[in-house]
């Protein structure tokens, strides 16, 4: 019996789960994911907080520049995290998507587009308030940089304990609001992912391969990521800087910065005039190319091993019975 998003049973009722199915399988993409693409989170993390305070060094000279700086390690700086922050974040989304699409499922068939769209946003606007505070953490982590004034964070407790003190417990809702704008993105990704699944499907009713699976996720992740990528620069710039109350003098978390005077954008709107202001349209684009790059692999091996998790799951909670004679 094949386990998907929307795959059907041989007598064509949909075939739903068990939230802690969802949570587990969810929780093990996420854990897959993390680990895999690192390397490139780090670095389109740190093309995306360069430019509104240093001259941008594109993708070779930030490879260079870390490598120079902090060595192979510097690549998985921020691994814990990460790990930390997609373990909640795919176990929520999965579970309040499934949840409300069978839900929905129920009285507006198993492929309706709304259904879809509305399981995805809700899914996404959960996932993103519940785990904003570790990608803060996250994000300090990739493009944090020594100095005499601010020593590294030793681990995510460290940073935790220290932004705390002193910036404020709002500081780990700093980069809600675009956040919460890039719910468009899931809301375009996965309704997109769910309808090509359904064009793509085995005439014969067998299983949807893992090669149409990795097809319709990456395509659909492609489209979904440069329509909604500007979103994801006004949030990291968000959730690098520091109050200006705590940060009079010393370095700012951009890789390679000088001592500035501290500053603060005040909000998205203001934040949003000053990259198109400075930077120009193309600010807002900053680092897509190796997103791309990391997002598409990785959203095509999270929903594949989700997939895979939630068949063998399935299968240890519904044993076959055993044929006699």
């Amino acid at each position: 019996m094949r386990v998907t998003l929307t795959d059907r049973d041989p007598k064509g009722s949909t075939v739903w789960f068990h939230g802690a199915e969802s949570m587990l399988a969810g929780a093990g993409a996420g854990l897959v994911t993390s680990v895999v693409t690192c390397p490139l989170d780090v670095i389109k993390t740190r093309l995306q907080a360069s430019g509104a305070t240093t001259a941008p060094r594109g993708l070779i000279g930030t490879c260079v520049h870390i490598a120079s700086t902090a060595g192979f390690r510097g690549f998985y700086r921020g691994l814990g995290p990460t790990i930390i922050g997609y373990l909640p974040t795919w176990a929520i989304y999965f579970t309040v998507y499934d949840k409300i699409k069978s839900t929905m499922g129920r009285s507006r068939g198993n492929d309706d587009p709304i259904s879809h769209i509305v399981a995805a946003m809700v899914a996404g606007a959960t996932g993103t308030i519940v785990t904003n505070p570790l990608w803060v953490v996250k994000t300090r982590f990739m493009t944090q940089t020594t100095g005499p004034n601010e020593p590294p964070y030793s681990h995510t407790w460290d940073a935790i304990r220290r932004i705390y003190h002193t910036e404020g417990i709002q500081t780990f809702y700093r980069g809600m609001v675009p956040s919460l704008i890039g719910v468009s993105h899931i809301a375009l990704q996965f309704p997109l992912y769910e309808q090509l699944k359904v064009y793509n499907r085995p005439p014969d009713g067998s299983d949807v391969p893992s090669s149409t699976i990795l097809y319709c996720s990456s395509v659909s992740k492609m489209i979904a990521s440069v329509a909604t990528y500007p979103h994801e620069v006004l949030r990291t710039r968000l959730q690098i800087q520091k109050n200006v109350r705590t940060q009079t003098s010393g370095p700012i978390p951009h890789e390679g910065a000088t001592p500035p005077v501290a500053r603060s954008y005040e909000g998205v709107a203001a934040l949003f005039k000053r990259i198109l202001r400075t930077e120009g349209p193309s600010g807002f684009y900053r680092g897509m190319g190796v997103n791309l790059i990391r997002t598409v692999p990785s959203s095509a091996l999270t929903i594949l091993t989700y997939e895979v998790l939630m068949r063998r799951l399935y299968a240890l909670s519904h044993p076959q019975p055993e044929r006699s004679g």
